[in-house]
């Protein structure tokens, strides 16, 4: 059973208008590029009929819309991920949207998913309101998220907390937003979330940023003696684990982001096991059309029992027994 745990959608209804056939692309308050909008993004069928054409049984639908949005919005995203689920029994299952900073309110929403809607996850952004994943403010989402056994799928800010240093070229998208998930992997692990919450599981979208190219420096700079930052409150703080242990057994990364690019996903292989790693296309935005979809299955099936882990095995750690 191949599952696609990065693939997104919108509803109808929080789009101001029908693009037709047109790509309407969004910027941000900062003048970048931000979210394009086309008609794929709400027509359910055209996406059942890429699974089918692609091989791919199950999606898990986010939708950038009602990650760490408003109560309203988010309601409306949870509603139409249950509806589209209804509407094509075992095509897709709904992942919550939940502000983790929103309160009682959105706390009662994430409880209405767990528990009345059947949702396995829940999805929020990799920084948020000038915070970052490990500020206290989030503790009470995480407690939640635990206790519910609902695992947390960490997609990219679409807004990033500091965005200056990203303001041509299109950066933000193409490596802001990669930036951004490398340093909430590593927040997450250094400030203990991991050791609060070992029940906790994290899937990280995009392999993490591409982090597998990356660990042996961070690694490296675990040795706070060795680099002199031992004792310093804010950048000599180490969680009770080594770092390894977190990425293997409290996180799952995806293979979303890298637009189907088989590459990206055996270069994480170096560092990663394949038994923490699965499937996702970022359909309908990184990946747009069946042709891209059955090329990157065609590829992970020829890495071989690698493959297979991630286009199926390693998605029971994450579903527990709802598949």
């Amino acid at each position: 059973m191949i599952i696609d745990f990065h693939h997104h959608f919108t509803p109808p209804a929080l789009i101001k208008e029908d693009p037709g056939d047109k790509l309407v692309l969004h910027y941000d308050a900062n003048d970048a590029p931000s979210y394009t909008v086309h008609r794929l993004l709400f027509d359910m069928e055209r996406h059942v009929q890429m699974m089918d054409k692609s091989g791919i049984d199950l999606a898990l639908l986010s939708s950038a819309a009602g990650m760490s949005a408003d109560l309203q919005r988010s309601k409306i995203c949870n509603t139409a991920a249950k509806q589209a689920e209804e509407n094509f029994p075992g095509r897709f299952l709904g992942f919550a949207h939940a502000n983790p900073l929103g309160g009682k309110d959105h706390m009662k929403e994430l409880v209405r998913c767990a528990d009345d809607l059947g949702f396995p996850g829940v999805t929020i952004c990799s920084e948020q309101d000038g915070l970052y994943l490990d500020a206290p403010e989030f503790e009470p989402f995480w407690k939640e998220c635990e206790k519910r056994n609902l695992f947390v799928f960490v997609h990219p800010a679409l807004a990033l907390n500091e965005s200056k240093q990203f303001n041509a070229f299109d950066l933000a998208r193409s490596v802001g937003r990669e930036f951004s998930l490398i340093m909430a992997t590593i927040r997450l692990i250094n400030a203990g979330v991991f050791d609060r919450h070992p029940g906790l599981i994290v899937q990280m979208s995009h392999l993490s940023g591409g982090i597998a190219s990356m660990i042996a420096r961070i690694r490296s700079y675990q040795d706070k003696v060795f680099w002199g930052t031992k004792g310093n409150k804010k950048h000599g703080a180490l969680p009770a684990k080594d770092f390894d242990y977190y990425i293997n057994h409290n996180m799952i990364f995806d293979s979303g982001g890298f637009c189907g690019a088989i590459e990206a996903v055996q270069t994480a292989l170096v560092e990663i096991s394949a038994d923490r790693i699965v499937f996702g296309t970022d359909y309908p935005q990184e990946i747009r059309t069946d042709k891209v979809t059955k090329k990157f299955i065609k590829d992970l099936k020829k890495l071989g029992k690698d493959g297979e882990k991630i286009l199926s095995g390693t998605a029971k750690k994450l579903m527990k027994g709802r598949i």
